[in-house]
């Protein structure tokens, strides 16, 4: 756990940083948009060639509740984007269709969180993955979580698709 203003997000043996994986202007997105932000602060990074998305995440008083913890909420908006952006990453452009997420215990506020996710399974167009956000070294699970999503065209996503299109031609 991190109390500092400046939490340590730095990669760990092997991890090797990645771009926010939001498929439009990173800026925007609740999640990962303001790196210097008290909300949450996300670095991504891929271990080699295995196809999962790892990171690290820090929780700050932007999120906060209950008193000391972090809102349930900023880990569900963190499980969405990190297991989408592994699909994304993996050359599946796609939007959730269903997100399952399973609080294990209470995060407190400042913590610097690591995260995980791998594509589980392929049907057609559905992409199925699953993720976990856990404290350092994963000794303590905070949330787990699985999700269907579902392989759009980039054109799909209206006035975002070049920026879409751009995204997933930079990830692959």
């Amino acid at each position: 756990m991190s109390n500092s203003s400046e939490p340590d997000l730095s990669p760990e043996p092997g991890w090797e940083q990645i771009t926010t994986p939001t498929p439009y202007d990173a800026r925007r997105s609740y999640v990962s948009g303001e790196i210097d932000g008290q909300r949450l602060r996300v670095r991504y990074f891929r271990v080699g060639d295995t196809g999962m998305v790892v990171g690290k995440a820090w929780f700050g008083p932007g999120v906060e509740w209950p008193p000391g913890h972090a809102h349930g909420g900023s880990m569900a908006a963190l499980m969405d984007e990190v297991m989408g952006g592994c699909a994304w990453m993996n050359g599946h452009p796609v939007l959730a269709a269903r997100l399952t997420v399973n609080f294990r215990a209470v995060l407190p506020m400042g913590t610097v969180a690591w995260f995980q996710a791998r594509i589980t399974r392929r049907r057609g167009r559905k992409i199925f993955v699953s993720g976990e956000i856990t404290s350092a070294g994963g000794a303590a699970i905070f949330a787990d979580a699985t999700g269907l999503f579902i392989e759009v065209k980039p054109e799909a996503l209206g006035a975002h698709a070049e920026g879409a299109r751009a995204l997933f031609e930079r990830v692959r």
